[in-house]
């Protein structure tokens, strides 16, 4: 068994908890030459879950191709993606304040579900599980949406 895994993930977070537990990796990122956020382009009628497998598989095959042109040495590859989604509305990661504002004021006072599917490959082999959580957000004010925006933390995560 391998004494490392591959984590093709830019996620922060993801990385924090490989490192909580204990478990040595190494990142495994696009390279500029790369359109990964392509592969996060919702299809017309997709459904929440759907689209988030459907990512989370793309994004192992590139992160498998990119392994192998890479010349890497054999190790398990961890793939993961996060979406929040209200009914069947895909709420992706805030272009910017507004957008972020939009979102939580969405949210705001109303139950969601925060969908993840984690997929890991190693060798031919391949295995994939989602999981979905409904979150109950509390009716937020414009003054605690608006400090929020201020802190940062809506960038870079699905559903800010």
């Amino acid at each position: 068994m391998s004494e490392f895994i591959y984590l093709a993930s830019q996620s922060p977070r993801r990385r924090q908890l490989l490192e909580q537990i204990g478990v040595r990796h190494e990142l495994l990122l696009a390279g500029p030459e790369e359109d990964a956020e392509s592969l996060e382009a919702e299809q017309h009628g997709e459904l929440p879950a759907d689209y988030v497998a459907r990512v989370t598989r793309a994004k192992l095959h590139a992160a498998r191709a990119r392994w192998k042109v890479r010349g890497l040495p054999p190790a398990p590859i961890l793939c993961s993606d996060t979406t929040v989604a209200l009914g069947r509305r895909i709420l992706g990661k805030p272009l910017d304040a507004a957008d972020a504002h939009n979102t939580l004021s969405l949210l705001s006072g109303r139950t969601h579900r925060v969908i993840t599917a984690v997929a890991l490959a190693f060798g031919r082999r391949e295995a994939m599980a989602v999981n979905v959580s409904h979150v109950q957000f509390a009716k937020m004010t414009a003054k605690q949406i608006a400090d929020y925006i201020q802190s940062g933390e809506p960038f870079g995560k699905a559903g800010a």
